[in-house]
């Protein structure tokens, strides 16, 4: 059997929220990731100003907490934006870079998501950096040559240790918030060839990384994606704002690390 890499399960809010919802939502998931196993690592990414509730309610517990996204700026001025190094004041753990709709919203390019990477890693953050291609790109044959274009520009950035240092999670940008996912087949050769892709900078850091897939993930369709070689966890989003559908995808990182 092919040596198994802990799980890990992190939500993205997105821009939800309200103090009262939370409260009820974080207390839950709270209270339920206390009953997972050490090896599933569980996170949820709030919108910045909800960053001191989420430290007030998870501190001591299981769940980690983290930013959306952060500025490619250490300090300045740059009115609205969000250092890194204001979120590792909170406590956050995580802080989700290049996500599509970053990407497509506010035309983030490779090379700016590389810079959000190191000022993430600066401030003794956990970025999870999003890759991913486009209906038409996969349509085209393009997937990869999209997606190790994405990965490329920021692996070229780090140094081999901190590439081990940061998260990747592929997200075809067709399968977020549609409703469609992608087969597990299809994420798991797009997942496979991310790992290649690491271990070409370094074979430790292709082996610590931890590789989730993004793009409608439900509780039942988890568990079948989590058992994928190279699949190790989720990057949540409308799921997440559910603390049942949330607990149900984690105990499917369970289920699938016991059968992977």
């Amino acid at each position: 059997m092919a040596k198994q890499r802990a799980k890990l399960v992190v939500g993205n809010w997105k821009m939800h929220g309200r103090l009262a919802d939370n409260k009820v939502l974080l207390q839950a998931v709270s209270q339920g990731a206390d009953a997972l196993p050490e090896y599933v690592g569980v996170g949820v990414c709030v919108p910045c100003p909800y960053l001191p509730q989420a430290q007030a309610l998870l501190n001591g517990g299981r769940v980690a907490w983290g930013v959306q996204d952060v500025s490619a700026h250490a300090q300045g001025a740059f009115t609205g934006e969000v250092a890194a190094a204001m979120a590792a004041e909170f406590g956050a753990s995580y802080a989700i870079v290049g996500h599509s709709e970053r990407r497509a919203y506010h035309l983030e390019s490779a090379e700016l998501v590389a810079t959000k990477t190191q000022r993430a890693l600066e401030a003794g953050l956990t970025p999870i950096v999003c890759v991913g291609e486009t209906l038409v790109q996969r349509e085209a044959g393009d997937t990869e040559r999209v997606v190790g274009m994405q990965i490329d520009e920021v692996l070229a950035a780090l140094s081999p240790d901190d590439t081990a240092r940061i998260v990747v999670a592929y997200e075809p940008v067709w399968a977020i918030g549609t409703g469609k996912t992608a087969s597990a087949e299809q994420a798991q050769a797009v997942h496979a060839f991310l790992r290649a892709r690491l271990a070409a900078k370094s074979e430790a850091a292709a082996e610590r990384v931890a590789l989730l897939y993004g793009g409608s993930v439900k509780p039942d369709n988890a568990e079948h994606l989590f058992r994928q070689q190279d699949i190790d966890g989720g990057l949540i989003g409308g799921a997440s704002l559910k603390h049942l559908d949330f607990l149900a995808i984690c105990q499917a990182a369970v289920a699938a690390n016991a059968v992977r």
